[in-house]
């Protein structure tokens, strides 16, 4: 699914309605079919029920019209406000207003004066509120009473239905500089709009549902839109088939080097989730005085001895030993567990660069590459690195807010510069590749935030390198399933019970799902067809 900016937005609606010739008309009334649909699939039999519609004096409020017209259609108590004149709705949104007012709706005019009079005691008997105030184009603080009016809808007991945002959002950053509507459910219109993907403005939202309102894709295919939202389609159809006559060596074998005392764990992780993920053969690279705990930890994976530091971290004298191993290996996962010590970056430094080979690269393999960024242009497009905001700041020297501020922006800066596929861990996980296209994760939730999970993302990629899936892919379907196995475990641990084992355990039965049920997670989206 793609996502959009405002200014995507009104470029894709004039070439439907200037270009093609589409009237703006027929837009509306499929936006407003559509957000009644929504209505439909969430309370069941309108009939009977009792709905406030607040509309603006834009397009956004013409939506709303349409709405309150067929909502009453259907035998609704529909109980419709507007925050300004009549005489100043114009354009399409004033027919459909006309249109409402002459099947017998009724429109109050909504003022600073009569707020409490008029729109209190309908909050307080009905229902269900649908929120057509601002739409995409909305910027900066809701003003005066607009904002009085948002917060009585909040504070009341209705359910909210936004249509095509939350109002009071700005979509082209997802912040809030005010008050804004807390959608239960959001009706948005033709494509997503970044704004609802990213936090904050995600918490707005409510469950989002998609609205085909008629647009044709010839005008979204030449809008060159670079974001898209990962779904359970192409999750599907990237994820590697499996023949019935395979062997395991065809199913890649992966190199996990890494490990240090104290963090043994984190490479059991890995590579258990690698084979996991389906991985034929895993091998665990690791300082010599260790290998006896990982030959504990682990039955299915191999391990290897590595020449080690006084400190028991890898030594710079297992570059033979690792360049033979990846030499035999498809595909290499470095860093988990690795730890800082000097010679173990330098480690980094003197392999990740050279492997042509398809690299994962975490956890402290990223750290020894502060100040040694330009190490990764040699690497190219094989190199998948995984960083979360604060490693991703010490790599590109930028402050962690301005990251998280502009996640996208972020990933893609890097990206374009080394020439490499980033993937910024957070909510939601980002990843860019170096053309420019980027993709936003929407399976995951706040227990990913626990020691170890990043280990088993590591892992989950990795495998899927190894079964011939492409770098870009297998990062972004890798978050995709990683996610996927995080909100299993919350249904039945819930977020603050599981632990990066669980999620180790549940990749098959992510696997299974997104064969056939699909995901839900931090962004769930609906589609409602026109």
């Amino acid at each position: 699914m793609r996502i959009a900016t405002p200014e995507q937005m009104r470029n894709i609606d004039a070439k439907a309605i200037d270009g093609l010739g589409i009237p703006g008309l027929t837009l509306m009334e499929n936006a407003g079919r559509g957000v009644v649909s929504v209505v439909e699939q969430v309370v069941g039999e309108i009939n009977g029920k009792s709905f406030a519609v607040v509309c603006g004096k834009g397009n956004n409020g013409g939506d709303g019209f349409v709405v309150s017209r067929l909502l009453r259609e259907k035998g609704a108590r529909v109980a419709a406000f507007l925050l300004a004149r009549k005489k100043d709705v114009s354009g399409d949104a004033s027919v459909n207003l006309e249109r409402f007012v002459s099947m017998g709706g009724g429109v109050t005019e909504l003022t600073e004066g009569n707020i409490f009079e008029e729109l209190v005691p309908v909050l307080e008997r009905t229902r269900f509120v649908v929120d057509a105030i601002y739409g995409t184009g909305f910027k900066g603080k809701v003003p005066g009473f607009v904002a009085r009016v948002i917060e009585l809808i909040n504070s009341s007991e209705a359910q909210v239905f936004a249509v095509d945002v939350p109002s009071g959002l700005d979509c082209g950053t997802a912040r809030t500089e005010g008050v804004c509507i807390r959608a239960h459910a959001t009706a948005t219109l033709a494509l997503l709009k970044k704004g609802l993907v990213f936090f904050p403005g995600r918490k707005f939202t409510g469950d989002i549902f998609l609205i085909d309102i008629g647009i044709p894709d010839a005008c979204v295919d030449e809008e060159n839109i670079q974001l898209t939202l990962m779904d359970n389609r192409l999750a599907r159809e990237w994820f590697p088939a499996r023949e019935p006559d395979v062997h395991k060596g065809d199913c890649g074998k992966i190199a996990v080097v890494g490990g240090s005392v104290g963090l043994t764990g984190a490479v059991a992780l890995c590579s258990m989730a690698a084979m996991r993920t389906g991985a034929g053969l895993v091998t665990a690279a690791v300082p010599s005085s260790l290998n006896d705990i990982l030959e504990t930890k682990m039955t299915e994976a191999m391990t290897r001895p590595l020449p080690e530091t006084i400190e028991r971290t890898i030594s710079l004298d297992a570059r033979g030993a690792v360049t033979d191993l990846i030499l035999a290996s498809d595909v290499l996962a470095f860093g988990p567990g690795l730890s800082r010590n000097p010679e173990s970056a330098a480690l980094a430094r003197k392999i990740v660069p050279y492997v042509a080979k398809p690299t994962v690269l975490d956890a402290d393999g990223l750290n020894a590459f502060i100040g040694h960024t330009d190490l990764f242009a040699r690497a190219g497009k094989c190199l998948i690195i995984t960083p979360h905001i604060v490693e991703m700041s010490r790599l590109s020297d930028e402050e962690p807010s301005l990251i998280e501020d502009d996640r996208v922006g972020a990933a893609r800066r890097f990206s374009e510069k080394y020439g490499i596929i980033v993937l910024l861990k957070g909510a939601p996980t980002v990843i860019a590749q170096p053309d420019g296209m980027a993709y936003v994760n929407p399976t995951g939730n706040a227990g990913l935030a626990s020691g170890g999970s990043g280990d088993v993302l590591t892992g989950i990629i990795a495998g899927l390198l190894g079964q011939g899936v492409s770098p870009v892919r297998a990062a972004v379907l890798g978050a995709y399933m990683h996610g996927l196995a995080a909100d299993m475990a919350k249904e039945g641990l819930g977020e603050e019970g599981m632990i990066a084992g669980d999620l180790v355990e549940l990749i098959p039965e992510a696997i299974w799902c997104l064969r056939k049920d699909g995901a839900s997670g931090v962004v769930r989206v609906s589609e409602i067809e026109g």
